[in-house]
C-alpha cells in the first residue's frame, strides 16, 4: 500500500559509500515525489552529507521538485567530472574498471595526498560551493541536519548542525585520508565521518521528536564469501571498519528497546523517545554487492546512472509494501536486522 493522504514528517539517516551514493540519489529522488511525505531532519556522511545537503538546499529554495532538479543538478556534474570512460560493462551486467584506474588506486597505496597532490587540489570544493549556500542554509535550512565528521587526533565523532554549516564542515564529512588532505574546521582536524558514524542515529532521536525514521543504506547487512587474496582483505576489512560505528549503534538501540518492554518500570525521558521510535530501511538488497570496491571512488555517468534508476527501484518497492506503515508502526524487526 501507499502512503495515505495525510501529512507524514520523516527523518532520514543517509550513509555515506562515495559514489554509490548515486544510489541515495535514486531514492531521495522518488521520496521527494510522494505527496504528504515531509523531510524534518537529515543525518548524514560523506556522500550522505551531500545527498542531505541538497534536499535541504532544494526544500529550502523551492520545494520538493526544486530539490530532485538539485540532486540531479549535483550528480550529473560529478558524472560529468571523469575525465574519461574509467568502467566497462559486459553483457552480463558484470562492471570492470580501467587498468588508468586501478594504477591510480595503487599509488594511493604506497603515496600520501600530501605527496600525490601538494596544492590539495579537490573537486568536490568547488561542487559543493557552486550548489550549496551556506550562508542561507544556516539562517533558513527548513531541515535539521546532523553532517558527521570524524576527529583525525582523537576519532571522536562531531556533528555539524545547521548554525555550524560550512563548506569546511562539509568536506570534512567526505574526508578519506588516503585521497585528501586533512580537512581543519575551527583549527581541528577532521577526516570522513564513516571512521565514527555512518550514518548518526542517536541524533535524529535526542535532538529531534520525529518518530519515523527511515534509513537509506548502501552497506550490505551481510557481505558476501569470506576474502581470500590481499586486496579483498583489505577491502572487507576498510568496509567492516566503516560500518562498525553504525551497527554498534543500532544493535544498542535494539537491545535497549527489548530490554525496556521486559521490566515493569516507569520510562525515563530518553527511554521513552527510543521505544515510540519506528524504524524504516530502503538498501540496495544486493544490487551493489558485486561492483568493484573502486566504483565507489569513480564518479563514471553510465554506473551513476544505473545507481540512480536502482535507487528509484528500491524506493518504489518500499512505498507499496511499507508506505502505510509510515506514521504507525516500525517495517523492520531491530532484533532480527542487527542483533
Amino acid at each position: 500500500m501507499a502512503l495515505p493522504k495525510r501529512h507524514n514528517d520523516i527523518s532520514l539517516a543517509l550513509q555515506g559509500g562515495g559514489a554509490h551514493g548515486a544510489f541515495t540519489w535514486g531514492v531521495l529522488d522518488r521520496l521527494l515525489q510522494q505527496p504528504g511525505l515531509r523531510i524534518k531532519a537529515i543525518s548524514g556522511t560523506s556522500a550522505g552529507s551531500m545527498n542531505a545537503l541538497a534536499v535541504a538546499q532544494g526544500l529550502m529554495s523551492g520545494g520538493p521538485e526544486h530539490a530532485r532538479q538539485l540532486l540531479t543538478d549535483f550528480w550529473e556534474t560529478v558524472a560529468a567530472s571523469a575525465p574519461f570512460r574509467l568502467t566497462s560493462f559486459a553483457s552480463n551486467g558484470d562492471v570492470s574498471m580501467s587498468p588508468a584506474v586501478g594504477f591510480m588506486m595503487s599509488l594511493t597505496q604506497h603515496f600520501s595526498p600530501y605527496q600525490l597532490n601538494p596544492l590539495d587540489i579537490n573537486p568536490l570544493r568547488q561542487l559543493v560551493e557552486k550548489y550549496f549556500d551556506f550562508e542561507q542554509l544556516r539562517q533558513s535550512c527548513p531541515v535539521e541536519l546532523f553532517i558527521a565528521a570524524t576527529h583525525a587526533n582523537t576519532g571522536r565523532l562531531r556533528l555539524f548542525r545547521n548554525h555550524e554549516l560550512s563548506v569546511e564542515a562539509v568536506l570534512a564529512s567526505a574526508c578519506l585520508p588516503t585521497v585528501h588532505h586533512t580537512v581543519e574546521v575551527d583549527g581541528e582536524p577532521y577526516w570522513d565521518g564513516g571512521f565514527s558514524a555512518n550514518p548518526a542515529i542517536f541524533p535524529l532521536y535526542h535532538h529531534h521528536q520525529c518518530a519515523d525514521v527511515l534509513m537509506i543504506l548502501l552497506a550490505p547487512m551481510v557481505h558476501g564469501k569470506t576474502p581470500t587474496t590481499a586486496a579483498e582483505i583489505k577491502t572487507r576489512a576498510m568496509d567492516i571498519a566503516f560500518n562498525a560505528g553504525f551497527l554498534r549503534e543500532m544493535r544498542v538501540l535494539a537491545q535497549e528497546r527489548q530490554m525496556s518492554r521486559s521490566f515493569w518500570r516507569p520510562y525515563s525521558k530518553l527511554e521513552k523517545r527510543i521505544q515510540r521510535l519506528r524504524f524504516h530501511m530502503i538498501d540496495p538488497d544486493g544490487a551493489l554487492d558485486n561492483l568493484p570496491s573502486a566504483t565507489r571512488m569513480i564518479p563514471d555517468q553510465k554506473l551513476l546512472h544505473l545507481l540512480r534508476d536502482t535507487g528509484r527501484q528500491q524506493a518504489e518497492l518500499w512505498l507499496q509494501q511499507h508506505g502505510s506503515s509510515v506514521g504507525r508502526r516500525c517495517s523492520i524487526n531491530l532484533a532480527e536486522v542487527f542483533i
